[in-house]
């Protein structure tokens, strides 16, 4: 599989951009290799691969490893030292005077800042003024294919059923007054993945009570918090099929373990659920009349309504992530800055 050049080179005319610069050292950048669909290979030298606005795309690897981007198209230089570098990096970008790199001003964007400042000052001294290639890196990581999509929905479905069933399972204990730990019900749905062929990196998070207001809390053997009658549960789990570029499906619940649900229960729950409600309406509204939306704007919205209820100094993370193929390291909600 090889990165499609022509769709690339439109985008980056669209954006008035005079390339995409792609750099990597020991498999810095796992963006560039995804985007560009590398196939493993031992690279322990710098790499560069230019795809202009208009033209051939361009390499520029060292010489021990003259066949480490072998499998894209384009012409191949070379360089062994840093003069040689310096100069052919020049004659690999050409006339190009802007030219996007995965790189973020100021790293506003973290996930997407994978080149060192001294590579950037590289290619500054080459003529070029490098810009983010953010835009473009959700293009090419975050639109799904169908296949994708049916991926996502696959799971979601599997991960649905499973989040029903802790939840019963956590009730029946609490009736039957068994002993069932955070632990214990992470553990009971690590096994329910594996029986339906999902898998994940991290998680799942299973929280009662207060450490359910820890973004990052983890229930961990000897320590994790028994679940007993009364208590707030948060489940937190996400998953994914076992192949590849399959889609991550995210959910969150919260349940109350007893005959009656606390007022604050019921009270906060509400409020989440109208800035829910409010924040996909204000998508799906949007969407209709062919207006872009950005995640700021949907934050916006939802922020807005846990402020009003006087909830705002509480709510210290973000209203939402994307989901792809990779697990970001992302909680709850939380885009991690």
């Amino acid at each position: 599989m090889t990165p499609d050049i022509t769709s690339i080179q439109a985008d980056l005319r669209a954006a008035k951009l005079d390339g995409w610069l792609f750099y990597d050292f020991r498999g810095r950048d796992p963006i560039a290799q995804r985007i560009l669909h590398l196939p493993e290979a031992m690279r322990t030298r710098r790499w560069f691969y230019f795809v202009p606005a208009n033209g051939n795309p361009g390499k520029l690897v060292h010489k021990i490893e003259s066949g480490s981007l072998a499998a894209l198209p384009g012409e191949t230089r070379f360089y062994a030292g840093q003069d040689e570098l310096r100069k052919n990096l020049s004659k690999l970008l050409g006339r190009a005077k802007k030219v996007a790199m995965q790189y973020s001003p100021k790293n506003e964007i973290p996930y997407v800042s994978m080149v060192d400042a001294g590579t950037i000052e590289l290619v500054r001294g080459a003529g070029a003024k490098v810009v983010s290639s953010a835009d473009l890196v959700q293009k090419y990581e975050a639109a799904w294919s169908a296949e994708q999509l049916e991926s996502h929905l696959a799971a979601g479905r599997e991960i649905d059923r499973i989040v029903r069933g802790a939840f019963e399972l956590a009730a029946r204990s609490v009736r039957e007054k068994k002993t069932l730990t955070e632990y214990d019900l992470k553990q009971w749905i690590l096994g329910q993945f594996e029986a339906a062929g999902l898998t994940t990196e991290e998680g799942p998070d299973i929280a009662v009570n207060e450490h359910a207001s820890d973004p990052h809390y983890g229930p961990m053997p000897g320590t994790s918090a028994p679940i007993r009658e009364g208590d707030l549960l948060l489940l937190d789990v996400w998953g994914k099929q076992k192949r590849p570029r399959s889609v991550y499906y995210d959910v969150t619940w919260i349940g109350s373990l007893g005959a009656k649900v606390p007022e604050k229960h019921a009270k906060v729950f509400a409020i989440v659920r109208q800035a829910r409600d409010n924040a996909v309406e204000f998508v799906r509204a949007n969407i209709a009349k062919g207006r872009p939306v950005q995640g700021w704007q949907v934050d916006r919205i939802a922020r807005s309504v846990i402020e009003r209820a006087g909830y705002g100094k509480y709510f210290f993370h973000r209203t939402g992530h994307r989901t792809a193929s990779i697990w970001m390291g992302w909680r709850r909600g939380t885009c991690a800055t």
